[in-house]
C-alpha cells in the first residue's frame, strides 16, 4: 500500500471513530448494507452470494441445514424411504402459501426441483440417480431412484449456492438458463419490485401468511423462521467509509462485510458488535478460463501454481493479523472432514519464479493477452485482482485488468468468447468454506461447458466424484477426496488462494442473529 493510500485510510478511520452514534432507524425496519448491489434476482441463475442471501428471504426450501451441517425438515412434514432407499416420499407441511396467495403444491416443488437440478452440480448428481420425480398428490413429492441416494436430504437442503428454491410452477417452468425476474416465493419476506432502485436499494416486506416451523431449533436455515421486522431494506453505499459512518450513526443497522482496515474502529465502538458468523470462512480462488488462451493449455495452468503465494493474497485481503486468515489451503475447506494435504507441495514449496517463467515458456505461452476481472465495489475481490495481476506480470504474462462493479462482472463472467470479443481469462473471487467442504459443490464440477465459470473438464475428477456420491464409508470418502485433490493439481480447475474470516458488524441492540451467512429471520431489536 502506498504512503498516500495509507494516509487516506488512516484519515477515514479517524473520521469513523469520531462519528456520533445516534439511533435514526424506525424500530420495525431493519436496514442492511449488502456486500454488493443485487444485480441478479434469480437464485438458480447465479452463484453470487448476494443473490443467495436475497433468495433465502423470498423463497423457502424443502429441507434446511442445521449448525452441524445436517439436513432438517423445513417445508416438509415428513420424509420417508421405501424399497431399500430407492423411493423417497416427501410430504409438505399443511398451510403453506406463496406470496401471491396461492397454496404451495407438490407440483410446484417438482417443477422447481427440476429447474434447480438442471443448473446445480449436486442437483445434477441427484437427477442422474432419479428415474422419476413426480407429484403423487397436492402434498406429496415422489423420487423414484435408479439406485439409493442417501444424500438426497443434503442436496435438497444445501445452503451453498445454488439454493434449491421452491417457486410456483408457472415460474419454475422458465428455462433454467433464462433468469426469472418475477419474485414469488413462500419465504418469510416478500420482495417489493416497485421499491427496487438498481444500484441503490432493495426492499422486502414481512409475509403475514408465512407459517414458521413449530418444531426444532433455529440454526442456520433449519428450525422456525420468524420475521420480527415489518420491512427489511438493503441499502447500497458508495464506499466503505460512508457505510461505516452510517453504521456508527445508526442510519443503518447492519453491514454485511466491513473492510478489514475498518474493523478495529467498529469493534471499539460500544454501540456496535463485530463478530465472525460463519466458522468455515471464505476461500479465495482464481477461476481460470479453460475455453480460451492462455489457460486452455493445462501446462500453463500448472505452471501458474508455482507462482502463487497464498500468504500474500491473504494479507492483502484480511490484513496482517494471522488469526484472521490461513495459507496452505487446498481444494477443500480446512478443518472439514474432506480436507487433506495431498499434493500440497505444489503450493507450499519454495516460490521459484525463474522456474515458473521457464515452465511458462516450455508450456508454449507466447505473450497472449490475459484479462483479469476486478470488482471495484468489493474491496477484498479488488485486492485479490491486484495481487493476481502483479504476480502474473512478474512471471512474464501480458496482463490487462478490467475493473468494473460486481454486478457487471456477474454478467460478463458468463461470456465464453475470446477476450477480444468481451471474454475474460481470470476471475479472482471467493467461495464460502461450505461450498468447498465436499466435492459435489459447483466449484469442483469439471464437466466442461456444463461446469461452473471457467468451464473446466476432467474425466478423472468426475469419475472420483461419482464414486464419492455412492460410498457410505467416511474413510473411503476421505481417500477419494485426497485423490481428487491430487488430480486437481494436474487439471487445475481452479487455484486456491487461502482462507480468511469475514466479520460482520451491526448495532448492539440487534439480537437473535444466527450463525452462517446473512439470514434475516429471528433477528430483533432489543
Amino acid at each position: 500500500m502506498t504512503t498516500v493510500r495509507r494516509r487516506g485510510l488512516l484519515a477515514g478511520t479517524a473520521a469513523v471513530l469520531a462519528a456520533p452514534t445516534v439511533r435514526t432507524q424506525p424500530a420495525r425496519v431493519l436496514s442492511f448494507v449488502p456486500q454488493a448491489d443485487l444485480a441478479v434476482l434469480d437464485p438458480i441463475w447465479t452463484t453470487a452470494y448476494v443473490t443467495r442471501n436475497h433468495g433465502y428471504l423470498v423463497f423457502d426450501t424443502l429441507f434446511g441445514q442445521d449448525a452441524a451441517f445436517q439436513p432438517a425438515l423445513q417445508m416438509l412434514d415428513a420424509a420417508t424411504t421405501e424399497n431399500d432407499g430407492r423411493l423417497w416420499r416427501l410430504t409438505l407441511r399443511p398451510g403453506l402459501f406463496f406470496h401471491d396467495g396461492e397454496p404451495v403444491l407438490a407440483r410446484d416443488c417438482v417443477a422447481s426441483l427440476r429447474r434447480w437440478m438442471a443448473r446445480d452440480a449436486f442437483g445434477a448428481a441427484l437427477a442422474a440417480a432419479t428415474d422419476e420425480l413426480s407429484a403423487a398428490d397436492d402434498r406429496t413429492v415422489l423420487f423414484r431412484l435408479r439406485h439409493p441416494f442417501p444424500l438426497l436430504p443434503d442436496a435438497l437442503g444445501k445452503t451453498p449456492t445454488l439454493m434449491p428454491a421452491i417457486m410456483p410452477e408457472r415460474l419454475a417452468r422458465t428455462d433454467p438458463f433464462t433468469p426469472v425476474t418475477e419474485m414469488v416465493g413462500s419465504g418469510p419476506y416478500r420482495f417489493l419490485p416497485r421499491e427496487r432502485i438498481a444500484g441503490a436499494r432493495v426492499t422486502y416486506e414481512r409475509f403475514a401468511a408465512y407459517r414458521p416451523r413449530e418444531q426444532g431449533v433455529a440454526e442456520w436455515t433449519a428450525g422456525p423462521k420468524i420475521a420480527q421486522f415489518d420491512r427489511v431494506e438493503w441499502v447500497v453505499m458508495p464506499d466503505d467509509f460512508v457505510a461505516a459512518a452510517a453504521l456508527q450513526t445508526g442510519a443503518v443497522d447492519w453491514w454485511e462485510n466491513p473492510t478489514a482496515a475498518l474493523v478495529p474502529a467498529l469493534a471499539a465502538n460500544p454501540a456496535l458488535r463485530v463478530r465472525v458468523p460463519d466458522p468455515t470462512g471464505s476461500i479465495a480462488v482464481l477461476r481460470l478460463n479453460h475455453l480460451q488462451p492462455p489457460f486452455n493449455n493445462p501446462a500453463v495452468r500448472r505452471a501458474l501454481l508455482g507462482a502463487v503465494n497464498q500468504a500474500e493474497f491473504m494479507r492483502a485481503v484480511a490484513g496482517a493479523d494471522p488469526a484472521m486468515w490461513r495459507a496452505g489451503v487446498g481444494m477443500f475447506c480446512p478443518c472439514t472432514p474432506m480436507a487433506s494435504d495431498a499434493g500440497m507441495e505444489v503450493l507450499n514449496g519454495p516460490r521459484e519464479l525463474r522456474r515458473v517463467r521457464r515452465a511458462l515458456r516450455e508450456a508454449g505461452y507466447d505473450g497472449e493477452r490475459t484479462v483479469i476481472l476486478s470488482a471495484t465495489d468489493i474491496p477484498f475481490r479488488k485486492a485479490l485482482a491486484e495481487v493476481a495481476a502483479d504476480m502474473m506480470r512478474t512471471i512474464g504474462m501480458r496482463i490487462e485488468t478490467q475493473a468494473t462493479d460486481w454486478g457487471n462482472i456477474l454478467q460478463r463472467r458468463e461470456s465464453r468468447l475470446p477476450v477480444e470479443k468481451g471474454g475474460w481469462s481470470v476471475l479472482p473471487t471467493t467461495l464460502s468454506g461450505l461450498d468447498l467442504s465436499t466435492p459435489v459443490g459447483h466449484a469442483l464440477h469439471t464437466t466442461g461447458e456444463t461446469a461452473w465459470l471457467g468451464w473446466p473438464s476432467s474425466e478423472r475428477i468426475e469419475a472420483l466424484r461419482q464414486d464419492w456420491l455412492v460410498t457410505p464409508d467416511l474413510e473411503i470418502r476421505q481417500r477419494i477426496c485426497a485423490d481428487i485433490q491430487r488430480q486437481a493439481w494436474i487439471d487445475v480447475p481452479q487455484i486456491p488462494l487461502g482462507q480468511f474470516q469475514q466479520p460482520t458488524a451491526y448495532r448492539a441492540e440487534l439480537t437473535g442473529m444466527l450463525d452462517g451467512f446473512c439470514m434475516f429471520w429471528n433477528v430483533r431489536r432489543g
